[in-house]
């Protein structure tokens, strides 16, 4: 089942990717789905959003672990970060990471590339409030450079409604 995000967010999808429901596109734990239809090549690119409300000091790291462990397990195959890095400043933080991903579609195994961005929200007059947006870029290496800059863009024009 599809999930609500917990803060209202403005989506701006690029040319030539379409919203679609998360149920009807196997996508349960996400609030958003878009593909890019033109790339698909037995598999479509696309881009999730979801999130949680949060509490601690590290939760854009452990987010990001519990990613990781949710990918290994749903993917029955395996999920290897190839890179992580800190994004954003100290009043808006963020984190990236780079995930190898072999899973199985049509019983032939398949390699994709997930580009994870986690994105802090804090309530202005309760930082106690934190809530980590989970946008993530699925696709095929062979589409990641043509998919890649819409993704950054759609990334970059996030914002709370």
């Amino acid at each position: 089942m599809a999930t609500q995000l917990p803060v209202p967010l403005e989506l701006d999808l690029p040319e030539g990717w379409t919203s679609a429901p998360p149920d009807e596109v196997d996508a349960p734990g996400a609030a958003f789905v878009a593909l890019h239809l033109p790339s698909s090549d037995g598999f479509t690119a696309n881009i999730t959003v979801s999130g949680s409300m949060r509490t601690g000091d590290n939760v854009l790291e452990e987010t990001a672990e519990e990613s990781l462990e949710r990918l290994t397990s749903a993917t029955a195959g395996t999920a290897e970060m190839r890179q992580r890095q800190v994004l954003g400043s100290d009043d808006a933080p963020g984190l990236m990471q780079l995930v190898d991903l072999t899973t199985t579609i049509d019983n032939q195994p398949l390699k994709l590339i997930q580009f994870q961005v986690y994105l802090l929200l804090r309530d202005v007059s309760d930082p106690e409030k934190q809530v980590v947006v989970e946008v993530m870029l699925t696709c095929k290496e062979s589409q990641f450079d043509t998919v890649l800059p819409d993704f950054q863009t759609f990334v970059s024009n996030i914002r709370p409604a």
